[in-house]
C-alpha cells in the first residue's frame, strides 16, 4: 500500500474512532458501582492496523483517541495508538487473521490500560488502592467485551471485502 493510501486510511478510520466514542454512538451500562458507556471505537483502529500496518494504526489510535482523551482520561490516545500498531504488526509479523491480531493487540493494550488506570484512579483521584483496582477490573472487563465484539466484526468485515474483491483495491493481502 502506498504512503498516500497509507494516510488516507488512518485519517479517514481516526476519524470514525472518534465519532465511535462520543454519546450518541455509544451505550450506557453500570458495573456494579462504575458507570460507563460502551464503544466500538475500536473497530476503526483494528482495521487501520490490520489493511494499512502498524504506523497507520498508530497514527489512528492516537488521533482517533483525542476526544476519549480530552473527554475522559488524558492518556487514552496512547493506550490506541499501542492497540492500532500491534495489530497492525501482529498482522505483518505473524501473519494472523483480523480476529486474532486484534485480540492478541488487545491483550497488549491492556497492561498498559491496567497500569496507567490505576496510577490515574488511585494517583491523580486520590482513589484508595482497593476502590481504584476494582474501578479499572471493571474498565478492563467492558474493554475486553468491546475488543471481542470489535475483533469478531472486523474479521467479518476483512472476510466481506475479501470475497468482493475490494481488498485488491487497497492492495492488500
Amino acid at each position: 500500500m502506498n504512503r498516500t493510501k497509507v494516510l488516507t486510511v488512518a485519517a479517514l478510520m481516526a476519524a470514525l474512532s472518534n465519532i465511535l466514542s462520543m454519546e450518541p454512538f455509544t451505550i450506557p451500562i453500570t458495573i456494579g458501582p462504575f458507570v460507563s458507556r460502551i464503544h466500538f471505537t475500536q473497530i476503526p483502529i483494528f482495521l487501520s492496523g490490520y489493511l494499512a500496518g502498524p504506523w497507520a494504526g498508530l497514527l489512528t489510535g492516537a488521533i482517533g483517541g483525542l476526544y476519549m482523551s480530552f473527554m475522559m482520561v488524558p492518556f487514552v490516545f496512547g493506550g490506541l495508538a499501542l492497540l492500532g500498531f500491534s495489530t497492525g504488526y501482529i498482522a505483518k509479523r505473524l501473519k494472523l487473521r483480523p480476529f486474532l491480531s486484534a485480540i492478541l493487540a488487545w491483550a497488549i493494550q491492556s497492561v498498559y490500560v491496567y497500569i496507567t488506570d490505576y496510577y490515574w484512579f488511585a494517583s491523580v483521584q486520590g482513589m484508595p488502592g482497593h476502590v481504584a483496582m476494582g474501578v479499572v477490573t471493571s474498565i478492563l472487563t467492558k474493554l475486553t467485551v468491546e475488543a471481542v465484539i470489535a475483533a469478531i466484526f472486523v474479521e467479518v468485515v476483512i472476510l466481506s471485502l475479501g470475497r468482493t474483491g475490494l481488498l485488491s483495491v487497497l492492495g492488500e493481502r
